[in-house]
């Protein structure tokens, strides 16, 4: 008897260490109820993919790397627990790519996803359905980072400039950001293109894409893995999912990434719809490059998990048009208020104090100017007590008029609630948004900007941003920087919620050329229960 109840503790105790040690190292996913006794410790390892950037032949790019100092512990002062080393690696490595027999890039799914750009590399590869995997023509690291705190930039004006695959860990795993800008000077992409490279999952949403005349989406899917990824990728318009099997069972193969032109997924053209991209098998990394013939090109990141309701934030004050796009991807019809957090204070755009979104259907409404020369955020929530249908939201940004038009998107962005980091910003062109979106709920935010990549030292200022406002400032920059920075955001504990965005601007002679990034939190840290032993389990 003795032996069997010491056998159970063992096994007791052993479970307990296995889930503390699953709750650090957990997968992005969904945020769970954390018991109040926890400890918060930083994440272990961490993983980013950054798709294709171009295959412009007049594209720029420039990748930054960053991980703050510290790992974020719920304090919200960025002083964190540590990782118990000093020590860690970070870096990015070149993927290989799927290519028809014709040279250009595509997707495996049924001969479709027709994508941009030739092979300029050695033909060789092995044979995939649907074309071949051709391996990358070097692989060196990409920005890898020698210690947090300091960001390290590289750039690269190759068409064929490949995806990138790569992990963090030990003290450079929690809060590692990667952001990838692309600058094209001419042709039909033209504009600037940013993203932060994304952590791999099994599902995301788009709502935003579309398949109309004059655009040409692509979504790259990115497998980090070992093994192949298998992707269903789906199509919802106004009247529900688009016609065709195009989409299914794509076969993404280990460490490579396959563009997927949207319009080959559907006959019927739509201006607005939906992206859902499920992986079935394994776990990719998932972004969407939007080209448009007059409003220039940028990426379209992936919404934040559906949810009763949404904020969007970092409406430029200068916005010359705004359009939402939302879907209530759930079995209920959903209903929203809507309203701008502005920098005074909620209003109700006029002619749209609520919002109907159909169950399984994507709805559009122009807001036009929405801002009349002030910086907003967008701040949806049930009408009702009694609506509580989840929903997945983007915004279209516009800036510029005529000939001289620039896009952007802003998706829903789940709010920052430990750090967020925001790794490429310039001497000049960078603007930070901040919102409370509840009224009576203020937020103290402390920013830092963080030594240069060339040089410099870290400055930090806090903000108090209003319950029910927007507060766009000029984030501050290092004393004596040299080359880029990267900013962090915390908010103080017990502050009232807060999201964030980055607008980079970098005009093209007149063209307003722009992107903007939204800063969820960057879960660098995660609650880990107290495990404990509990004998009366082994009593009657």
């Amino acid at each position: 008897m003795k032996r069997t109840m010491m056998s159970l503790i063992g096994v007791a105790v052993a479970l307990g260490a296995v889930t503390g040690v699953a709750a650090v190292a957990a997968p992005d996913g969904g945020t769970a109820a954390a018991p109040a006794d926890g400890t918060r410790l930083p994440v272990q390892r961490s993983a980013l993919l950054c798709p294709a950037p171009t295959s412009s032949e007049v594209g720029e790019t420039a990748y930054t790397a960053f991980a703050p100092k510290g790992a974020a512990a719920g304090s919200g002062t960025g002083s964190g627990a540590g990782s118990g080393t000093t020590k860690g690696t970070a870096q990015l490595l070149p993927a290989g790519t799927v290519k028809d027999d014709g040279g250009s890039d595509r997707g495996t799914s049924k001969g479709q996803g027709q994508g941009k750009g030739t092979d300029t590399g050695k033909d060789s590869g092995a044979a995939t359905a649907g074309g071949r995997v051709v391996p990358p023509r070097d692989t060196k690291p990409v920005v890898p980072l020698q210690q947090a705190g300091t960001p390290v930039t590289a750039t690269t004006d190759r068409s064929d400039a490949p995806a990138l695959v790569g992990a963090a860990d030990g003290a450079l795993a929690p809060g590692w950001t990667v952001q990838q800008t692309t600058a094209v000077a001419a042709g039909a992409g033209r504009g600037l293109l940013g993203l932060s490279c994304t952590a791999p999952d099994t599902a995301f949403w788009f709502p935003g894409v579309s398949t109309g005349t004059g655009r040409q989406d692509y979504v790259h899917l990115t497998n980090p893995g070992s093994t192949p990824a298998v992707v269903d990728l789906e199509l919802r318009g106004k009247d529900g999912a688009l016609g065709g099997a195009a989409g299914e069972n794509i076969t993404v193969p280990p460490h490579t990434d396959v563009p997927v032109l949207l319009s080959t997924l559907t006959t019927a053209p739509t201006a607005d719809a939906t992206l859902h991209v499920t992986a079935r098998e394994g776990r990719v990394g998932a972004a969407v490059q939007a080209v448009d013939g007059k409003l220039g090109s940028d990426w379209l990141p992936a919404a934040g998990d559906p949810s009763p309701g949404a904020v969007l934030p970092g409406i430029p004050k200068d916005a010359t048009s705004v359009r939402l796009v939302a879907i209530a991807p759930g079995d209920a019809d959903a209903d929203l208020k809507v309203q701008l957090a502005t920098p005074t204070g909620l209003i109700t755009p006029a002619g749209l104090e609520t919002l109907h979104v159909k169950s399984g259907m994507t709805t559009a409404v122009d807001l036009k100017d929405l801002t009349k020369g002030e910086a907003g955020s967008l701040v949806l929530t049930p009408a009702d007590s009694t609506s509580k249908a989840p929903v997945a939201a983007a915004l279209r940004v516009t800036r510029g008029t005529g000939d001289n038009q620039e896009m952007a998107f802003i998706p829903a962005t789940r709010p920052v609630e430990q750090r967020a980091t925001a790794a490429d910003n310039r001497d000049k062109g960078s603007t930070l948004s901040l919102v409370a979106p509840e009224k009576g709920k203020d937020a103290r935010v402390k920013v830092t900007a963080s030594a240069g990549s060339g040089g410099g030292t870290p400055v930090t200022k806090t903000y108090t941003v209003k319950g029910g406002t927007t507060l766009e400032i000029d984030p501050p920059r290092p004393q004596g920087l040299k080359g880029g920075y990267a900013l962090t955001v915390e908010p103080e504990s017990g502050s009232g919620p807060v999201h964030a965005s980055r607008t980079l601007a970098l005009p093209q002679g007149k063209v307003p050329a722009f992107t903007i990034q939204p800063l969820p939190d960057d879960r660098g840290s995660v609650l880990v229960p107290t495990a404990g032993q509990d004998l009366s389990v082994l009593t009657d």
